[in-house]
């Protein structure tokens, strides 16, 4: 038998007791402490940073070696995925080390959602069982809906209870399925259905409470996905998934919980009760779906990242965990490919590419970054690599956008004048400020094209730029630009650039041939287009062909929970989709080379 030891997560209160030799990223996980974890415990990205106070811990590793100073060695600091308790520990866990310290962005551009929800609700009034009406209670209310009506166990217990408890006057909450209508609630007269969107991305779960009889949004709230605990981006998780058999289950079960805690929170603010909610839309990359449905993601892991199923799945809330109404159903969209999933149909549905219009291209910015170009009834689709950089990750200083971090940038009579989440004092940089930091610099022409530093008068050329000095920051330490963190920047714009550019190609047209670029995403809203341009992550065209609409994947599930005929629109787009793998295209790697380069391209 192993022997146990306590690892202690102080100021959060939580303890665990986990075999001598574990290492303190497994430890945190199963005492529900989310530690950052953007490489998936490789070592490489240094978010998981604890400070040890007591107890004893394996040596360094190389990579904390490389990572840390001496002072922040002497200090205790430890990579939780690297560290491996030997004794006892107390740790302390830095705010920045957490996920719930990051800003959500939920909210999206709607130009316009047609009212024709899939459900709706029936007032009845029903004569109670006698002696001389001895039907059952299903077949009572389907006699007077005059409709063939199924339910499962759970909406039929309702109906029962619902009956007998208010006197025979209910309201059920009805869905067409074509050849039955399906029984999903059976509630008090007059209480409201409600629906639930949700965008499941890869960082953050952004959810929706609307009312199915007006459409009008009760509430919307955010959390970030508790799988980043085990990889920032799919691929860390697929591998992690495929390690071994129980991993699955627990990618699947925390996404469950999560959604589970996100509905009682909003249900919980409009005043309402989780069993109101009756239908759902939820959409995500096809990892992310897989996982929800507990599928196979083997296949995803490898060449030709073939899904286990793309069409649009309708299934009982029940069957996946999610505690809602009785009989509730979940609409999952349709996928496009292996790395294109239903979030990007929900995002081409919001952003209008379901009808044949002007020429188009929509840039959903993530950590998989989605581009479609809409030109001629046809869209062409691909999916970039661009990384977490636009996360913070991979970024010396970096940070997820929480109160402190440095998201807007000017340089003027040589040093940098910043601008952070909260006006609170920077501890670090988040996505748009690393961008627009590295935007400023190439025009102060400090960089060249290159992404290299400038030689100092006395010839040497440095590695890392001071942006701000440690006597102005919030933790005491300099927060610097360094040649790693450029070309990380360089790696994520030039991958977009280098989508951007082969779908053109494709298409035979040109960037000023495009007449509407569309900016989405959470990393999108908050964008500085002039920087994106002046580096080359777009093409430089005129500022007003720009719009940047937010969550579009979340205004797509929207429209689809309102809207039958937005339903079917999203089911056809995928078939309209000729989707190229840029992995496989032979022109990529010269194309992603030349597009790393600052500037016109």
């Amino acid at each position: 038998m192993s022997t146990l030891v306590t690892v202690d997560f102080e100021p959060l209160g939580r303890r665990i007791q986990v075999p001598a030799g574990s290492d303190l990223l497994s430890a945190a996980q199963k005492a529900g402490v989310e530690l950052l974890a953007a490489c998936g415990g490789m070592g490489i990205c240094g978010q998981c940073r604890v400070r040890l106070v007591q107890g004893r811990l394996s040596p360094l590793t190389a990579d904390e070696e490389a990572l840390f100073t001496p002072a922040e060695r002497s200090a205790g600091l430890r990579l939780a995925c690297q560290a491996l308790a030997h004794s006892d520990v107390l740790l302390e866990v830095p705010p920045e080390s957490l996920l719930s310290q990051a800003r959500l962005q939920t909210e999206g551009h709607d130009p316009r959602t047609d009212f024709d929800p899939a459900v709706h609700a029936v007032d009845l009034s029903l004569p109670l069982p006698s002696q001389q009406d001895l039907r059952d209670d299903l077949r009572r209310a389907a006699e007077a809906l005059a409709v063939p009506l199924h339910a499962n166990l759970p909406a039929l217990n309702a109906l029962s209870r619902a009956l007998r408890a208010h006197g025979g006057q209910v309201r059920l909450a009805l869905r067409d399925e074509g050849e039955f209508t399906r029984l999903l609630s059976a509630s008090a007269p007059e209480t409201p259905p409600l629906g639930l969107a949700v965008d499941m991305g890869s960082t953050k779960l952004a959810a929706f409470l609307i009312h199915l009889e007006s459409g009008a949004v009760l509430g919307q709230a955010a959390a970030m996905n508790p799988q980043i605990s085990y990889g920032e981006d799919v691929i860390s998780r697929i591998a992690y998934a495929n390690k071994a058999p129980e991993n699955r289950a627990v990618l699947q079960t925390r996404l469950v919980e999560s959604l589970n805690q996100l509905a009682q929170s909003l249900c919980a603010q409009a005043g309402a009760a989780v069993e109101q909610i009756v239908e759902g839309v939820l959409v995500g990359n096809t990892a992310i779906h897989h996982f929800l449905c507990g599928l196979p993601v083997e296949p995803l892991g490898t060449a030709p990242y073939i899904a286990a199923v793309s069409q649009p799945l309708d299934l009982p809330a029940e069957a996946l965990g999610l505690h809602l109404a009785p009989g509730a159903m979940l609409h999952l969209p349709a996928l496009i490919a292996g790395y294109v999933g239903a979030d990007h149909t929900a995002a081409l549905l919001a952003s209008d590419f379901d009808a044949p219009s002007a020429v188009q291209v929509l840039v959903d910015i993530g950590t998989n970054t989605e581009i479609s170009l809409s030109a001629g009834g046809q869209i062409l689709t691909c999916s970039t690599a661009s990384g977490p950089a636009f996360e913070g990750a991979h970024i010396h200083d970096g940070m997820r956008a929480a109160p402190g971090a440095v998201e807007r940038v000017r340089w003027a009579d040589g040093r940098a004048q910043v601008f952070t989440v909260g006006g609170k004092a920077p501890v670090g940089l988040c996505g748009t400020g690393i961008l627009q930091a590295v935007a400023e610099l190439y025009g102060a022409g400090i960089l060249d094209q290159r992404g290299v530093f400038q030689r100092l008068p006395d010839g040497s050329r440095p590695s890392q730029l001071v942006l701000v000095p440690s006597t102005e920051t919030g933790h005491g330490r300099d927060i610097v630009v360094t040649r790693k963190d450029v070309n990380e920047i360089q790696l994520a714009k030039g991958a977009i650039r280098a989508g951007i550019e082969i779908l053109l190609a494709e298409a035979g047209l040109r960037a000023e041939d495009v007449q509407r670029w569309v900016i989405a995403g959470a990393f999108g809203a908050y964008l500085d287009l002039p920087s994106a341009v002046r580096l080359g992550m777009f093409p430089a065209v005129p500022l007003e062909r720009f719009f940047q609409v937010g969550n579009a994947a979340g205004v797509g599930a929207r429209q689809m929970l309102l809207s039958r005929t937005r339903r079917q629109q999203a089911a056809a787009l995928p078939q309209r989709v000729r989707y190229i793998e840029l992995t496989a295209y032979a022109d990529f790697t010269r194309r992603f080379v030349q597009s790393m380069y600052f500037g016109s391209i």
